[in-house]
């Protein structure tokens, strides 16, 4: 799909996506309930589908999915096929193998498009020392296991992805007939372990947290009782509402919880250094541009998702921002900090990358361009977000990229006055 952005001012009311990472794990949550969990607000996302479609493949049953409701039952648990497909989420295949590795049933792991490159050599260095059997293609998918997965006391490299061990959390929270400790050297994206932490505390799990250097699971207390979670918005998705608001005009974003675990809530701190106006309540924020938008500086370690917002926010601000963190990126949808540097400079914006540095030269104007998503979802979404202020119209090629966490942004741009036009259709305002 070829999208093409018009300069646009926005201004009104918008409700911020569904969160696919609280999605995703409440998922993987139902699928070790004993019985039937309801999911209020679950996300549509090509990962939430994914997710969706994997716990199915482990054995659960959606009752009911009507879009404002997910009833899944696993009262009667039996794993469905011999492999099931994460789709393009490294979540996914990060938290459900270890999930898939509680069967006895050999089963074979898969995933498509950019998953397929990503390093899965961590499963194979961990999974023998928990009795697992697996094979891998040299560290890639697909990966070929057979459980059960055995909880012992391991050390781990939190380095790449906290994903990992999120993963083996929920997999020893299941298993665990004893207390069983994983201690983690090196961990990144603290904030999404505290996602996953409280999702596990909501379904009854007792896992005790020793300053993120090590965690000890406790057995979980048998319980069939009926158990009931509402996914919050989304702080990935909504990261470009607030730029977009900062950028192009005012606008009020709801569904967003300030008090949420959500790591990309520190985008806040990114428009407030930037100058933007900005208004937070319990329910809504507002965001709107100010006569001029200045240079800042961010670290994303734990947050590298906010990369593609936070380089479409430092276009439009005068100096120069630097955002640390830039390790995190190479082993994403695309590799981001080559990407963003890539796809921006075709925008007149240039990026310097420094080691974990990524400088931003803002202020010096953005122009309208013919630019690529390169399948990356977070980078269809940064370009389009720049596109509405800079100085002519900006074509996006593969802009249905964004199906992966956000397939409604473009809508959603166009509800609050962005001018769109989708396949030489206009969506109008």
């Amino acid at each position: 799909m070829i999208v093409t952005v018009h300069p646009s001012t926005i201004k009104g009311n918008i409700l911020a996506p569904t969160s696919k990472s609280s999605m995703q794990r409440a998922c993987a949550a139902a699928l070790l309930q004993d019985g039937e969990t309801t999911i209020y607000n679950p996300g549509k996302s090509n990962d939430d589908l994914a997710a969706i479609d994997v716990i199915q493949k482990l054995g659960a049953t959606i009752v009911k999915n009507d879009g404002d409701t997910l009833v899944i039952n696993t009262s009667s648990l039996k794993q469905r096929g011999a492999e099931m497909n994460c789709g393009e989420s490294g979540l996914g295949i990060r938290m459900f193998t270890p999930l898939a590795a509680l069967s006895s049933q050999p089963i074979t792991i898969n995933g498509t498009g950019s998953l397929l490159t990503r390093p899965m050599d961590f499963f194979d260095d961990i999974f023998p020392l928990l009795g697992i059997e697996i094979k891998s293609l040299a560290g890639k998918l697909p990966l070929q296991i057979k459980g059960p997965l055995q909880p012992a006391d391991i050390t781990i490299d939190g380095s790449l992805s906290s994903q990992f061990l999120t993963g083996l959390l929920m997999a020893y929270g299941k298993a665990a007939t004893k207390p069983a400790t994983i201690t983690v050297k090196n961990l990144k994206s603290k904030p999404y372990i505290d996602l996953t932490l409280q999702v596990m505390k909501h379904f009854g799990y007792d896992i005790v947290n020793n300053n993120y250097e090590s965690f000890t699971i406790n057995p979980k207390a048998p319980n069939a009782e009926p158990i009931k979670y509402t996914v919050e918005g989304d702080w990935s998705g909504g990261a470009f509402l607030v730029v977009a608001g900062a950028i192009a005009g005012g606008i009020t974003i709801k569904g967003l919880d300030v008090q949420s675990t959500q790591a990309d809530k520190k985008i806040l701190e990114a428009v407030r250094d930037s100058g933007a106006l900005l208004s937070i309540t319990d329910t809504a924020i507002e965001v709107a541009p100010p006569l001029s938008l200045k240079a800042f500086q961010f670290d994303a370690t734990d947050c590298p998702d906010l990369f593609p917002p936070l380089v479409a926010l430092a276009s439009y601000c005068n100096g120069t921002t630097a955002i640390q963190g830039v390790n995190r990126l190479a082993h994403k949808e695309s590799n981001r900090g080559l990407t963003l540097q890539d796809e921006f400079g075709k925008m007149g914006v240039e990026i310097i990358l420094q080691d974990d540095l990524m400088l931003v030269k803002g202020g010096t104007g953005v122009k309208g361009a013919t630019v690529h998503s390169r399948h990356d979802h977070r980078i269809a979404m940064a370009c389009a977000t720049a596109a509405l202020k800079a100085d002519g119209d900006t074509t996006i090629e593969e802009a249905e990229a964004i199906n992966k966490s956000y397939p409604d942004f473009y809508e959603h741009m166009k509800s609050i006055g962005g001018s769109i036009e989708k396949l030489q259709e206009t969506i109008s305002r």
